[in-house]
């Protein structure tokens, strides 16, 4: 049997991608002040074996070799993210000169390298002090985001032209609903407000950018999961169109100008969550700022989730999980990859589609060799690098595909058991040795396709 070439456009974005808190370390050093972050790490109990992203890959000082393995990958963009207490120590007010000048340093040597910097705003990191004062319940957070949009574009705006402004903002609004990630404060009732002022702060964020950068591409990164019915019943598909409008549409609709959606606002009024008229949180013209247009709407996507309603009937053929499993317990699922990416044209028309992260976590360490030989993540890449070749064919204008992550790093609540890296980091010496997927990453981009 012949194996067909898959050829991406020309021009196609081949890239990595990681997280400021998740890399760096450096926690207390240079003026950087508390995230909401450090102080989840440092209380007992809350991430697996106490782990905490005090050194990570230390990144802050090491980032020279980073950009060097980078350039050695043969990556033509990297998507990373600013440390908002690395710039305003408290949130807003002072700024920190060394943390700006440590992300100057880090695009010089990037453009110098070839590579594009992509930067993403926020990635959860939020200034603890802003937390104390109400975090993304309080509307001054939405001012305090745009002051520093303005300090970081205005500063790295005349080399950086490409900005994502939230990182996953449902992932957010599910640490104020629930404990599972900082700053844990566990109360549903709150998931409307955080969401709202979090998209706020992103249509404020895109005016600041629209002002500062000249021949500026924003968007932002949101995560879409499929939900799939786990039958044919009325009752799982309901609820399947439930959980995609929670967790996706609750973001996506508002976006692109068509407000909330009407059955999420209801439910939440009846819960009381939803409050109106003086006591609202939605004050008039806030749907017109988040509402502002996109140059490209930017997705994260891993896998898919299979609801069942207890209320649907046992005698229908089930929708069954594939075997395949990445170390996370997600499963290998890629047509999902080409289904997000088709619904997301059909239903939005976005000017362009970026994957700004999907990859896999396997635990694939050095061999007798001294190489790590992880032939998993390179059949997982291949099967979604062709999910992606297919959306391209149906229409689809995607533009780029960051793989995440760019090396080995803290896993948020999983500490460090999890390995998404293109390149395998030894924690302890802080060594690198790029995987076997790194290399035939390499190759994909030099042949822009495989």
């Amino acid at each position: 049997m012949t194996e067909t070439k898959l050829t991406f456009p020309a021009g196609f974005t081949w890239g990595a991608a990681t997280a400021a808190y998740q890399i760096e370390g450096a926690w207390d050093e240079d003026g950087r002040g508390e995230s909401v972050w450090d102080r989840f790490v440092h209380t007992s109990g809350r991430v697996m074996h106490g782990h905490t992203g005090d050194v990570a890959c230390d990144h802050y000082h090491r980032w020279r070799d980073d950009v060097a393995l980078m350039r050695d990958l043969g990556l033509r963009a990297y998507r990373f993210s600013v440390a908002w207490p690395r710039i305003l120590p408290t949130g807003r007010g002072v700024v920190n000169q060394k943390g700006v000048d440590f992300y100057s340093r880090l695009v010089d040597a990037l453009l110098e390298a070839g590579i594009k910097p992509y930067i993403t705003l926020y990635h959860w990191d939020l200034p603890q002090p802003l937390q104390d004062a109400g975090g993304w319940l309080n509307r001054a957070t939405v001012a305090a985001f745009a002051e520093y949009t303005d300090v970081i574009s205005r500063a790295l705006g005349d080399r950086v032209k490409h900005w994502m402004t939230l990182n996953e903002p449902h992932v957010v609004v599910l640490s104020y609903e629930h404990d599972w990630f900082a700053p844990a404060v566990n109360d549903p009732a709150l998931g409307p407000v955080v969401t709202h002022h979090l998209m706020l702060a992103h249509g404020q964020a895109v005016e600041v950018l629209r002002r500062n950068v000249s021949g500026v591409e924003v968007g932002i990164a949101p995560d879409y999961w499929l939900h799939m019915p786990a039958s044919g019943s009325n009752a799982d598909a309901r609820l399947a169109q439930w959980q995609d409008c929670v967790s996706n549409r609750r973001y996506l609709d508002v976006l692109f100008g068509r407000g909330y959606p009407t059955e999420l606002v209801e439910h939440y009024r009846r819960l009381g969550y939803w409050p109106e008229g003086k006591e609202g949180f939605v004050k008039e013209g806030d749907l017109q700022i988040i509402a502002a247009p996109l140059d490209f709407l930017a997705i994260n996507h891993y896998s898919r989730n299979i609801v069942r309603d207890a209320a649907a009937p046992d005698n229908l053929p089930p929708t069954t999980f594939a075997v395949d499993k990445t170390d996370m317990g997600w499963e290998v699922y890629p047509n999902g990859l080409y289904e997000v990416l088709w619904r997301l044209w059909r239903d939005y028309r976005p000017r362009q589609l970026y994957i700004s992260e999907n990859g896999a976590s396997y635990s694939d360490a050095p061999g007798p060799d001294g190489h790590v030989h992880d032939a998993r993540r390179i059949r997982y890449l291949r099967h979604y690098f062709a999910a992606a070749h297919r959306a391209i064919e149906a229409g689809v204008p995607l533009a780029g595909y960051f793989v995440w992550s760019l090396m080995d790093n803290f896993e948020w609540a999983r500490g460090y058991t999890q390995r998404f890296g293109l390149v395998w980091v030894d924690y302890e010496t802080q060594r690198r040795i790029p995987k076997d997927s790194a290399l035939w990453y390499r190759q994909v981009i030099a042949e822009n396709g495989f």
